[in-house]
């Protein structure tokens, strides 16, 4: 079974999953290097529900969210690391989402039952919004780790470098 897929596979197989009676939880992000928070998170959102899809940002999107030199990984490299997580059932390859409406048309499509997030998200705001466009739950699953972020660990090596 392939893990990877794209937003059109992963329609379908959303509402083969909904029929079955399967409870899904969708959460998303950049996840360009995978990190403690990410797997306490990705652990927590799988516990709300049967089946977690994650949607995953590509790196043109990254770029504009994180900045120049971002990602660290790009989009392919990203997605073969979250599949091997035990956690993640499915990783959408996103394409490029340029607005809200982009984003909600593809949350209406899926009809998650849970969208997960972190407590204090950036996003928290957009995550609600699609949570009321579906009727589903938004959970709040843990608090984002002040100190493990892929940023601080980018500078971190990129420091190190300039040693």
């Amino acid at each position: 079974m392939n893990r990877i897929i794209n937003t059109e596979k992963a329609i379908k197989i959303s509402k083969k999953l909904k029929r079955e009676g399967k409870k899904l939880v969708l959460a998303g992000g950049c996840f360009d290097i995978l990190h403690i928070g990410h797997i306490k998170f990705l652990t927590a959102a799988k516990k709300k529900g049967n089946i977690l899809f994650i949607l995953l940002e590509n790196d043109k999107n990254v770029e504009k969210f994180k900045g120049k030199n971002r990602p660290i990984n790009n989009q392919e490299e990203r997605a073969m690391a979250l599949s091997s997580l035990r956690s993640v059932d499915y990783v959408i390859i996103l394409g490029e989402m340029k607005t809200n409406s982009d984003y909600d048309k593809l949350i209406i499509n899926l009809k998650p039952d849970i969208i997960a997030t972190t407590k204090k998200s950036q996003q928290i705001i957009h995550n609600r919004r699609q949570a009321r466009l579906v009727d589903a739950e938004l959970a709040l699953v843990i608090n984002r780790i002040s100190n493990k972020s892929t940023t601080r660990l980018a500078n971190i090596i990129s420091q190190e470098n300039e040693l």
